[in-house]
């Protein structure tokens, strides 16, 4: 089997695994990020079929939805790879960038070690933020039945993957425990490009936000 066809099975399968997703982690996240993943790809000098490979099964089984387990993702993503025969070293390589990828909070550091694995991580991150971003924050919220805000809480910069974990805050609080720090964790030029005018984005909404909210406006 070659390596677009290998592609294009595991998009397939991806695809069909991830239908009825409803919290913003969806198919389309997953075709958003494997399209940013190679449009970034392109300016490096890359493995491609790595990052396509990376970026279409990045959320197979994401750890939130697994009680914090971020040991199945890449178990299960190696599954799949194994049904295509791709060779053990990209299986090891795709499955070591998804079970690094995630952001486990603000005072967590998460070193991404190979290009492929920061290409991928970019393009994951940046649709968390912007337009996209704000809309998947709201998904994930109403998903985890939380309240849009709570302004009687207090906003928090977590320092361990457990206490990101357990955060059950309102969504507004969620971008202040991490969309608005995505900016500052871009690994590539071309993502840190992008990212400044998403990340703007934000402010704005949240600006326009508390202004609302207060019946300012």
């Amino acid at each position: 089997m070659n390596k677009q066809k290998i592609i294009n099975e595991v998009a397939k399968t991806v695809k069909r695994n991830l239908k009825n997703e409803g919290s913003g982690h969806d198919w389309w996240h997953v075709y958003r990020v494997w399209k940013m993943a190679k449009h970034i790809g392109k300016k490096e000098s890359v493995n491609m079929f790595i990052v396509e490979l990376a970026a279409l099964l990045h959320d197979i089984a994401d750890w939130k939805f697994h009680s914090g387990d971020d040991t199945i993702g890449p178990k299960k993503a190696k599954q799949f790879l194994i049904k295509y025969k791709v060779s053990k070293d990209i299986i090891d390589h795709v499955c070591n960038i998804i079970a690094t990828m995630s952001f486990k909070g603000a005072g967590v550091k998460t070193e991404m070690k190979t290009i492929e694995g920061k290409v991928v991580q970019d393009a994951d991150r940046l649709d968390a933020i912007g337009a996209v971003g704000i809309g998947r924050a709201f998904a994930y919220g109403g998903y985890e039945n939380r309240p849009m805000y709570d302004p009687n809480k207090k906003f928090a910069i977590h320092q361990s993957k457990e206490e990101y974990f357990k955060s059950k805050i309102s969504t507004i609080h969620h971008f202040y425990e991490k969309l608005l720090f995505l900016k500052e964790h871009m690994n590539t030029k071309t993502a840190r490009e992008i990212a400044q005018g998403r990340h703007k984005f934000i402010e704005l909404f949240l600006e326009r936000f508390f202004q609302e909210w207060e019946g300012k406006i």
